[in-house]
């Protein structure tokens, strides 16, 4: 079926567009008192993630409410954890939580490759309701963590602030180390594979913890894994990577296979262009905090980032994921202010 609004799509490979594309990572969850209305009716968020119909539902309901150019398939990236034999729960206030952690390379031996349509098939299910239920409106996004990212969790067994148990593990078994991320990135290469089968038209993955690793270290153990997966994806479905706090790796992400690179709201925008080059869509990068700024200060703020980007490839959005306390009419704002601006460049 063709897209009514393939905006992003031809950003993210280069081509002409009429207006900069906008969506927002996190759209489709707690800022929505839709979303958390179904939410409450399952119990649990792993409830709504495994259940298709469910998770299609809220994953729609950004572009009916919002406006958004794109649609991102509501899941966790703790999914490909879960399904390679390492569950995980999500604890309301304090995130995730996994009873079993990864220590030595018998415990990486245990765990399995996952076949997507078997231990990730409500993922799969939840992406083609949606995009029977999106009816050619807007582009799909799916995702994945990346394999660092995942490293950690799995290996901290929680959030952290330092993530110094998975850290450490990367100076005092380097072999384990490798062993797991290559795991997790053969693993996330075929999940991403299935979600593209079954319908999602662009990928992100999210490398939330980037930053937090010195740049030998994310060279090493992040960007060579990253490189696998971007490699091995269908040339013709666009990737973007988003590694936060990784502003010592915007060079080394732009020689990988993808087109996109998402910024976080601390990268400058000009100094970005510089170091990536011409060749590659940006991503981003609006403070969130600014939508907790009055209506004026949102549009200020916004046309300024805009006008950072002008003349070159952008697909606007926030430097991180949207704040669950922040009001959707100071969404709708944003999403306006960028439609409206770059109507005009």
């Amino acid at each position: 079926m063709p897209l009514q609004n393939d905006l992003i799509l031809r950003t993210a490979r280069g081509e002409f567009v009429e207006r900069t594309p906008v969506w927002l990572m996190r759209q489709a969850g707690r800022i929505l008192k839709e979303y958390r209305e179904v939410r409450a009716s399952v119990g649990s968020f792993k409830n709504l993630v495994q259940t298709p119909e469910l998770a299609a539902e809220v994953t729609i309901q950004p572009v009916d409410i919002l406006g958004v150019d794109a649609a991102i398939v509501f899941s966790d990236i703790l999914e490909i954890p879960q399904a390679m034999g390492l569950p995980y729960e999500m604890v309301e206030k304090r995130g995730p939580i996994f009873e079993n952690t990864i220590e030595t390379v018998a415990d990486v031996e245990k765990l399995i490759i996952p076949d997507p349509e078997t231990e990730l098939g409500y993922v799969m299910e939840a992406i083609r309701l949606t995009k029977k239920g999106l009816n050619g409106r807007v582009p799909l996004i799916g995702f994945a963590g990346a394999p660092w990212t995942i490293f950690a969790y799995m290996v901290e067994g929680s959030g952290s602030k330092t993530f110094s148990k998975a850290r450490r593990m990367l100076y005092t078994d380097p072999m384990t180390s490798e062993a797991l991320l290559q795991k997790i990135t053969d693993s996330t290469i075929e999940y991403l594979k299935a979600q593209i089968k079954a319908g999602a038209d662009m990928v992100q993955i999210f490398d939330s913890w980037a930053g937090i690793l010195p740049p030998d270290q994310y060279q090493e153990f992040s960007v060579r894994y990253l490189a696998q997966i971007c490699h091995a994806l269908p040339e013709d479905v666009p990737v973007t990577l988003f590694a936060k706090g990784a502003f010592f790796a915007r060079q080394a992400l732009s020689q990988l296979n993808c087109q996109t690179i998402g910024l976080d709201w601390n990268m400058d925008i000009l100094e970005s262009r510089r170091i990536i080059g011409p060749a590659k869509t940006l991503q981003g990068n609006l403070d969130p905090c600014v939508l907790y700024g009055s209506p004026e200060t949102i549009q200020e703020k916004t046309i300024e980032m805009l006008d950072k980007f002008r003349g070159s490839r952008h697909i606007a959005n926030l430097g991180h994921g949207v704040y669950p306390d922040t009001d959707p009419e100071k969404v709708k704002v944003f999403i306006q202010t960028v439609k409206e601006h770059t109507m005009k460049f």
